[in-house]
């Protein structure tokens, strides 16, 4: 617990003293934001500068080296991180060196995805400690899927990864909601060596769930010293860099526990932004008619009047009550 703490803080100072550094030199590259016509709220954003995520990526690296003792998985978390991250940083280059809200063409960004995400998959089956064994939530039962833990793995990384991306449209909403995600998933990983610390596991099996709250601690500090010039109205915006990159590192550490259905319920936030899109695309194809004044949907409650802060404000909530409700069944049933 206390590298926990001091991971949390390093990272959160690291993050907080680079960021004034980044915000000068991101400007003086002209790597600022193009803002999309039709998103009329957004037009006072245009020149905001962009690519943000990359500090608290740098923030946790430095400070995982430090924290961390070395250690296979945590590594290959991050490096999975890092991968998706720098997909998001190449699709980022291209927005903003060619002034332009398209990046990288849809196919281009979902092969470099499908390609970590199989590697990862293959790694999480061939060689992680969990192998193919998943736990179900709130009993922490497990159950051993076998080699069809790959295609969940793989599917649990593109959905995660382009979830937090679809969050990323309003001013510290997708770092907001980042942020206590990470603090919920610290505390049931937290649970979860305890208990298996009791029952006998091996030093080496709970090493590597301390190890991962560790990470995501040092990663929510980042994350928590972004958001001081992310929030409403914005200093920076982490651009696909850092979005792209959350979710790698969220669905990576998820795996890697065996945690892929409670990512689902604690990242209920991210799950609502890619249904949303979902049932308005399928929805407009079938009628031609739109559920949504626009989607995802937090850019539907912003088109009704809803300010960025409120509709942060709400999703910031709502991830901790299902959050501390997932944590109060889990001690329920789990002992």
């Amino acid at each position: 617990m206390i590298k926990v703490i001091v991971g949390f803080i390093l990272s959160f100072l690291i993050s907080l003293i680079l960021m004034p550094f980044i915000i000068k030199l991101i400007h003086k590259l002209s790597c600022s934001q193009t803002i999309l016509k039709y998103v009329e709220e957004h037009k006072s954003k245009q020149g905001t500068a962009t690519m943000g995520g990359v500090v608290f990526f740098l923030s946790t690296l430095i400070v995982a080296l430090i924290m961390i003792e070395y250690n296979t998985p945590i590594a290959v978390c991050i490096g999975v991180g890092l991968g998706f991250s720098l997909i998001g940083l190449m699709d980022d280059y291209i927005k903003v060196h060619f002034k332009q809200n398209q990046g990288l063409l849809p196919y281009q960004k979902i092969i470099g995805q499908v390609g970590i995400a199989v590697i990862f998959a293959c790694y999480i089956y061939f060689f992680s400690p969990n192998k193919g064994i998943i736990y179900l939530p709130f009993t922490f039962k497990a159950i051993d899927l076998g080699v069809w833990v790959i295609p969940l793995v793989i599917i649990v990384c593109l959905a995660t990864t382009n979830s937090v991306n679809l969050t990323d449209g309003l001013d510290g909403l997708a770092g907001g909601v980042s942020v206590f995600y990470s603090g919920i998933m610290i505390a049931l990983i937290s649970i979860f060596a305890t208990i298996t610390y009791n029952l006998g596991s091996s030093d080496s099996f709970v090493a590597m769930y301390q190890n991962l709250a560790i990470l995501l601690a040092i990663f929510m500090g980042s994350i928590m010293a972004f958001l001081i010039f992310n929030t409403n109205k914005a200093s920076i915006f982490m651009g696909d860099v850092g979005s792209l990159g959350i979710g790698g590192l969220f669905a990576s550490t998820a795996c890697l526990a065996g945690f892929e259905f409670i990512l689902a319920i604690i990242g209920i936030m991210f799950v609502i932004s890619a249904l949303s899109v979902i049932i308005q695309v399928a929805y407009f194809k079938k009628t031609g008619k739109r559920i949504f004044k626009m989607a995802p949907i937090h850019h539907h409650f912003q088109m009704s009047g809803y300010t960025e802060a409120k509709i942060g404000y709400v999703y910031q909530i709502i991830t901790l009550i299902i959050g501390l409700l997932t944590i109060l069944l889990t001690l329920c049933f789990a002992f």
